[in-house]
């Protein structure tokens, strides 16, 4: 650690049914770079952020990370890639043995002990929407919608069984190949099936195309749609004629009333102005992972990787979004929030 400055490499796709996440991600961790920097850095070193672009692929995802590693020499990369890209993303940069924080939502179950992350997992986020949906809007039958790679495969798996636990049934399920256009057969498939909810693992650009078919169908008044991965970015480009009955858990929202949040914002605004890219839960992940980091390596006063693990859960951290304490812990659990779609807004319904 004798270099002056600690170099941060940022890996976000900038293309992509992930690019529309771009500008928020990047502009969180500026924002989290330039609040550490304020207060002296990390172990009295400045930070500098290196953005690299995953691109569209798992291929590139990968590509990117090993110039992040080799060309730019990074000492950490923070990273908002898919579940398929994140593995070889972890294998290149084990390789050349840079940590490596991940900080979306995942689906959970057992990752190479070398990825640390801050993000919830699918169990976390379907178990209270779900039981809600059952509860209040005595919901029992599910038609389950995503993308063909492992995020969405995975959390289908999860789902039916806290469907099967709450008593409910799945009475459909379709995987969706990306760039699918038009959905007319896929919306007949739902009218037939007779769902009380769709629960939807569309991947960003996807699940706006989806949810607009979806209410210009006139399904959207007698199904409701429950996702953990719409956001504001993605309710903004749905547009407010074709979000009713939308439902969405998260750990983040940014109309969530909270000292967190509040300062969150207040410093998002101040640094970027009144009309920033729209603050959402993958944008704070990376604002998120970079105060990780940051405690993490204060804690271990080191950069190995291994020392770093040791430090999760152990750890403070400076700031969060999440959550309503004070005394945050680098990869601690946050709570969990539904909100119904409102417009072009959220409202948050419900915490746990």
């Amino acid at each position: 650690m004798s270099r002056a400055h600690l170099k941060i490499g940022l890996l976000v796709p900038q293309e992509g049914p992930c690019g529309i996440w771009a500008p928020s991600c990047e502009a969180s961790a500026v924002l989290a770079v330039a609040e550490l920097n304020h207060h002296g850095g990390v172990l009295g070193r400045e930070l500098d952020l290196i953005v690299a672009n995953a691109g569209a692929t798992d291929a590139s995802a990968r590509e990117a990370a090993a110039a992040l590693a080799t060309m730019s020499d990074v000492d950490v990369v923070v990273a908002m890639v898919t579940s398929s890209a994140r593995t070889l993303v972890a294998a290149e940069l084990k390789k050349r043995r840079v940590p490596f924080v991940y900080t979306p939502q995942f689906e959970g179950g057992v990752l190479d002990p070398d990825v640390m992350t801050v993000g919830e997992t699918a169990d976390d986020l379907l178990k209270p929407g779900l039981s809600w949906l059952a509860t209040e809007k005595q919901a029992s039958r599910f038609f389950l919608i995503g993308n063909d790679y492992v995020w969405p495969l995975q959390s289908m798996g999860r789902a039916k069984r806290i469907i099967r636990d709450i008593g409910g049934t799945v009475v459909g399920n379709a995987v969706v190949p990306f760039g699918v256009e038009d959905h007319e057969a896929l919306l007949r498939r739902i009218s037939e099936a007779r769902p009380h909810v769709i629960v939807s693992w569309l991947l960003g650009n996807e699940a706006v195309v989806f949810n607009r078919a979806f209410a210009e169908a006139g399904m959207s008044s007698r199904i409701l749609r429950f996702s953990t991965s719409i956001d504001e970015t993605i309710l903004y480009a749905i547009g407010e004629s074709c979000t009713a009955n939308l439902y969405v858990a998260s750990g983040y929202f940014s109309c969530l009333r909270s000292h967190n949040n509040s300062v969150f914002l207040e410093r998002y605004h101040d640094l970027f102005g009144e009309t920033p890219p729209p603050m959402n839960a993958f944008g704070e992940s990376l604002y998120e992972g970079v105060h990780c980091v940051a405690g993490l390596v204060e804690a271990a006063e080191s950069l190995q990787p291994t020392d770093l693990r040791r430090k999760v859960g152990r750890a403070a951290q400076q700031r969060t979004a999440r959550g309503f304490k004070g005394g945050i812990v680098a990869g601690a659990t946050h709570p969990i929030h539904l909100a119904v779609a409102d417009g072009h807004d959220f409202r948050v319904i419900a915490s746990r």
